[in-house]
Order: structure tokens, then sequence, then C-alpha cells
């Protein structure tokens, strides 16, 4: 094994989803104290005595307490390298989520053990099983009263649509809460409730052991026998080629917010989760090991230094070794780019490199270069996919609130839309800008961003609005007639392509039923 396929084995990129509120940055936060990223859980110490994840760093993550935008960390573990993005539970920005799955090699699911499975579970589990990313889930809150973990079982494969095997199994919940059995590890986990130290476990090969007594008491371990018995007969044990596949899906229980359970899930990770695998683009599919350097931007963000007003473009390396300092191509522009400091992330602080390998997320310095979705490559003209914006639902007319501040409220809407954070038309007719996103908070984020970023205040004005298309059609004259007739609706993204707004269901499919030959697409990239 050659130096680069050994540095890129020991890799281990994946992203951690939920739906809002199932403990999805704590666990990340434990995950971090685990790889000593951070010392003290709740955040990297402060002078101020409010602390807050680390993970959500931007102000209004601070007052709203949810994640508004993926982070990305990396730290060590037991000779592995490992990089977490924690997205965005909240719907609002689900976006930014689906374009962050297109970057990693496998994810964590958390589920609430009281709550089940919930919407925003269930749309992003689509997504994995459209990519075949391997899964595992984590069960939080197991100190807390849930539902029967066998039920919980059964919802995940029913709601998931994917097999589940259990690799560790609670011994009761809620107050009474003893602990779990390390399936996988053949050990017992005892549960003492505390935010900072690591849990006793007793190594427990045969379970049938009268010593099991002495640790929960005779009840409990009736149950657990029984329990382990029926789970041995109804679940398949571990196949790690069919979690590869994303097929099925291990199995751990825990409460994250008390460090319990969460070092089970990491040892079993680094040990079966897959290093960085193939990506397709458009010319072919690129092997990680190929020894020339290949990546795309997956996510651009804004004034991550609120000192300095600089973009950073997220690169998640597809193959070879990225150096600082050489030169790259930049397939859109066809111009070579090198940098001269790129980053390597523990969420806000942030350490220049020298290199990183395949699997690797790297933030390059943007002074406008970048888009969502470009590629860099070593010279070789190669395109990768997979990075579509979605039809936004919602709209409305940005105006300026303070004559004065124009070039920074453009320059604020330029930056925050290469970011991705929603999107904007300018109307055909009367020249107007308009702001489309997938939820109504992301109206409240750019605004406070606006104003606190950039110093430009925005105004919102209502619009009626049903669903933005991008058209297109071989028929220019059929074109030319709709794009008149329905001039007051046509708009311009920011690349300049049309865009049909209509204004409620029955007109769009009225259009679509009056102009055969035009296509009607419901996501940017056709």
């Amino acid at each position: 094994m050659s130096e680069l396929e050994k540095e890129i084995h020991k890799r281990r990129t994946f992203a951690i989803i939920s739906h809002p509120d199932a403990g999805k940055t704590t666990l990340t936060e434990k995950l971090l104290l685990f790889g000593g990223a951070i010392h003290v859980a709740g955040a990297v110490k402060s002078n101020k005595i409010k602390k807050t994840a680390t993970s959500d760093w931007m102000e209004i993550e601070k007052q709203r307490g949810i994640s508004v935008a993926t982070s990305v960390m990396g730290f060590d573990y037991d000779g592995y390298k490992i990089n977490i993005l924690d997205t965005p539970g909240h719907q609002d920005f689900a976006e930014d989520t689906y374009r962050t799955l297109t970057a990693v090699d496998s994810v964590i699911i958390v589920v609430d053990s009281a709550k089940g499975v919930e919407t925003q579970t269930r749309k992003l589990m689509e997504v994995c099983r459209m990519r075949r990313t391997p899964v595992m889930i984590f069960v939080n809150k197991m100190d807390r009263d849930g539902r029967d973990p066998f039920e919980l079982l059964d919802e995940l494969e029913e709601e998931l649509k994917i097999g589940v095997c259990p690799l560790s199994w609670p011994i009761d919940s809620g107050q009474r809460f003893k602990g779990v059995y390390n399936i996988f590890h053949e050990k017992l986990d005892l549960y003492t409730p505390s935010k900072q130290t690591v849990t006793e476990s007793v190594e427990f090969k045969d379970i049938s052991s009268p010593e099991l007594e002495s640790h929960i008491g005779d009840n409990l371990a009736a149950k657990l026998r029984e329990d382990i018995e029926l789970i041995e007969g109804v679940y398949p044990s571990l196949d790690i080629d069919v979690y590869l596949k994303g097929e099925v899906a291990p199995v751990f229980f825990g409460s994250a917010l008390n460090n319990f359970g969460v070092r089970e899930l990491l040892d079993c990770f680094v040990q079966i989760a897959p290093s960085p695998r193939p990506v397709e683009a458009i010319e072919r599919i690129v092997k990680p090991e190929e020894p020339n350097f290949t990546g795309f931007i997956f996510k651009i963000h804004a004034n991550m230094d609120p000192n300095h007003r600089s973009c950073i473009a997220f690169v998640k390396i597809c193959s070879g070794k990225f150096e600082r300092n050489v030169n790259y191509k930049h397939i859109r522009l066809n111009r070579m780019l090198k940098f001269s400091s790129p980053t390597a992330f523990m969420a806000q602080k942030k350490e220049t490199v020298d290199e990183a390998f395949a699997g690797d997320i790297v933030g390059l310095p943007d002074t406008g270069n970048f888009k969502i979705g470009d590629t860099l490559t070593a010279g070789e003209d190669l395109h990768f996919k997979g990075l579509p914006s979605f039809s936004p639902e919602m709209f409305k007319y940005i105006e300026n609130a303070d004559p004065m501040k124009s070039k920074q409220l453009q320059k604020g809407i330029d930056q925050l839309m290469d970011e991705g954070v929603a999107q904007l038309f300018t109307n055909q007719f009367n020249g107007r800008k308009i702001i489309g996103t997938v939820g109504q908070l992301q109206f409240e984020v750019i605004q406070y961003r606006l104003l606190h970023e950039y110093g430009a205040q925005c105004k919102w004005e209502p619009i009626n609005l049903f669903k933005a298309c991008w058209i297109e059609s071989d028929d220019k004259d059929q074109l030319e007639d709709f794009k008149k007739r329905k001039s007051q609706y046509m708009a311009c993204d920011k690349e300049g392509r049309d865009v049909f707004l209509a204004d409620s269901n029955y007109v769009l499919n009225m259009a679509q039923q009056d102009y055969k030959d035009i296509k009607f697409h419901f996501t940017s990239e056709f």
C-alpha cells in the first residue's frame, strides 16, 4: 500500500443528520470531546459565562439555539482522521443539508427515543437512498422516558425503508436507565449520569453468566437475556458489505447529553464505516487513490471571521493529494489558481494546512472566483455533478431600506446568494429583485446577516407566487411567444437563465398544456 493509499484509507468523512432537537449538535460535541478536539463539553472555553455549542458559531445560531449552516470539523481518533459535517436539522435549511450529503461517504442519523422518526429525517433518508450512502442510527435520549426499543426498530425499518441491525441494547430507560449491552464489542456499559466523564464498562462475552445479576439485578438481567435472544432470532447479524451498500443500518442506543453510548458508536464507526469512495463525474468515475488532485465546491460561506469580510469555499477532495501553493485548474473559469492559505476547521477555529488527501474538506479563501458545484483539478477537464438548487416555494421582493447603502446591499445579496442561502431572480418586466427560499426562516437570516455583516438594511415586500421553474425549448418561436405572453412573470436567475414565476398551480398546469414543446424544470440542474 502506497503512502497515499494509507492516508486515504485512514479517512472517515460523514455527516450527522436529524430532525431539529433530536440532539445532533450535542452528539457532534461529544464526538469532538473523545477526539480531544475540545476539552469541555458545551463549547470551547470562553471568558463569557454563557456557553453555546462549538459547531453553532454564527451569532444568529446562538440566539435561536438552532444550527443554520453546515459546519465542518476534523479530528484524529485511534489512528483515523475523522471529518464531521454537522448539518442544520431545521427544514428551512434543507437545501444546505442536501448539498452536504454529496460531500460525505457515510451518515449518522440521530433519532429521539420518545419521538421516533420525524418528517425531516424521512426526507434526508431519501437523499441517502438515492446516493446509496451507508447509514448508522443513534437512538438518543435514552435517559428520558421513551418508547419501547423494539417498537422503535420496527418504526425505523418501516419509515426509513432500510433494514436495521442493533449493535447495542438499552437496559431499561428514563430514570431507571441502567446502561447498554454492547453487542458489537460484547461488553456491558453501565450508566452514571455525567456530562463530562466516561462510563465504566465490563467485558461480558457470556451473557448467560450469573455475574450479570450482580451488575444490574435479577429482573433486568432476565429481561436483557430475553431481549438479546429475540434480537438474535429476528435481526440479521452485522454484514459489513450489506451496510456499505446502504441496505442495512447498524443501530446504537445512548444519551448524547450525558456522554453515554457515544464512544461505542465511534469505536464501531471507525472500524466499519467506508473510507473515501469513488465519485461520479460527467466524464468518468474518479477513484480516491488516483495520484492527481480533483475536488468540488459544495458550500460557500461568507464572513466566517467577522473581522475580515472574506468568503470561504469548502472543497471536498475526491482524489489524490491537495497541496498548498500548487497551481490547480478551475474548470468553469478555465484558469489556473493557487492557494497560499488553505484551511482546515474545528468549527470556527481554523488552521492553515500544507496538504490534504481524498476525503478531507478544505476551506479556500474566495474573492468571488467560486460558485457551488465548481470543479478543481490538477489539469484534467472534469465536471462533478449532483449539486442541484431546488425550486423555491416562498418569494418576496427585496427592497433597499437605506439609499446611502445600495452598494453594500448589492454586495451582500451577491455573496449570500453565492453561498446558496437562497435564490435571486430579477423580474424581466420591471427589474425588481425577488428572493426565493425554501422556508420562512431564511428571510430572517438574510435580513439579519445583511445588517450585521454588510451594514445594509433591506425590507421585504409581499409577492404572490406559487413556484419558480426554469424553462428551455428547441422551438425558438414558441419560447419567444411564451415569454411575450407571460412577460410579467418572466425573470432571470443569477446565471441569466430564463425562469417562469407561476402565480398558481392552475396557471402552471395550463402553461404546460398550452406549450407542449417547452420543458419546465424544478431544479436548476438540467
